[in-house]
């Protein structure tokens, strides 16, 4: 299966929806809930972590949903990366940059994020021909701090702040500059999701989406 959307529109799509709640199932049941909350408060994305053996069913349930992008994270090998893709992933994300899978995700055609945490990280993404990376974890990096400091010596990266990132301090990440979007954890945790609070997931992605207006 080859990806269905084209990078430029997703990269479009996350400057506008600005919020990636991140999460995991350990039941892809979960993810069908998890997304149609998501639906219902208007954030029309999520980032499916490939950190249980759900991850590529719960990416095939939430990419078969109409308007709903979705991303595989964590992809930490080849092999995940072409499970995502077989699911229907629209892009993906990785806590680290791995040049065997940015290699693959670019053959694929596959929109990849990998992960930085410093400008040695940074310029060897670059070399890789990429311009948009996920920054992790942001909090102990500095937060905000850092991605200003970095934004000023690579005017052309984009930046997808991740770890650290809630509700309290959102607006700060998105207005530092360089940052596309932010993906976050708190919207949809692990704790909510094991305990079926759909109802408080919805909330909380309201709340959110509410912060950017």
């Amino acid at each position: 299966m080859k990806p269905t959307i084209p990078a430029q529109e997703i990269l479009d799509r996350l400057a506008d929806l600005r919020i990636v709640p991140v999460t995991s199932f350990d039941d892809a049941d979960q993810a069908d809930a998890v997304a149609n909350a998501l639906l219902r408060a208007g954030i029309s994305c999520i980032e499916v972590t490939f950190r249980t053996a759900a991850a590529g069913e719960a990416i095939a349930r939430a990419s078969s949903l109409d308007g709903l992008l979705v991303g595989a994270g964590t992809i930490l090998s080849v092999e995940q990366l072409h499970s995502a893709i077989r699911a229907g992933a629209h892009f993906g994300l990785s806590p680290g940059t791995n040049e065997a899978v940015v290699a693959a995700a670019q053959e694929a055609g596959l929109p990849f994020f990998p992960g930085v945490a410093t400008p040695t990280e940074i310029e060897r993404a670059r070399v890789l021909g990429l311009d948009t990376v996920k920054v992790f974890p942001a909090a102990p990096l500095g937060g905000p701090a850092f991605l200003a400091a970095v934004a000023a010596v690579y005017p052309d990266v984009r930046f997808i702040p991740t770890g650290g990132v809630d509700v309290s301090n959102l607006g700060d990440y998105l207005s530092a500059p360089g940052v596309l979007a932010v993906g976050g954890s708190w919207i949809a945790s692990n704790d909510l999701v094991r305990a079926g609070r759909y109802d408080e997931i919805q909330r909380l992605a309201r709340q959110a989406k509410e912060t950017l207006a």
